[in-house]
This record gives C-alpha cells, structure tokens and sequence, in this order.
C-alpha cells in the first residue's frame, strides 16, 4: 500500500468537504438574506393592500382640546 498516495488522497477529499462545506454555508446565508426580503416586501404589500381596500380609515385624525 501506498502510504504517500493515501496521505494525498486524504488530504484531497479534506479539501473538498471542507469546499462543499464553506459552499452550503454560502447559500445558506444567501437563502436567509431572501427570506427576511420576502417577509419586509410582504409587510410593504400587506400594508398596500389594506389601504386600497379602506382608504378612508387611518387618513384623518380628530383631535380636541
């Protein structure tokens, strides 16, 4: 047995967990970033909607001293 070729054959596959590893945790972090996007364009949306359905509520406020 090849005790070199084995230590480099180790050594590559280290590497290339190591590359997998540091790839997922990119996409994680750009799936996550997606995600909060998604919740704040639903917030703006949310909100829209609920102003075009009653546009007359929240426009005006009666204030008396």
């Amino acid at each position: 047995m090849d005790i070199a070729g084995l230590s480099m054959g180790l050594s590559q596959m280290k590497v290339a967990q190591e590359v997998g590893v540091s790839v997922l945790k990119k996409a994680m972090d750009s799936a996550e970033g997606q995600g909060a996007d998604l919740v704040r364009m639903l917030e703006v949306n949310t909100k829209m909607l609920e102003q075009s359905v009653n546009p007359h509520i929240g426009g005006n406020i009666d204030i008396s001293i």
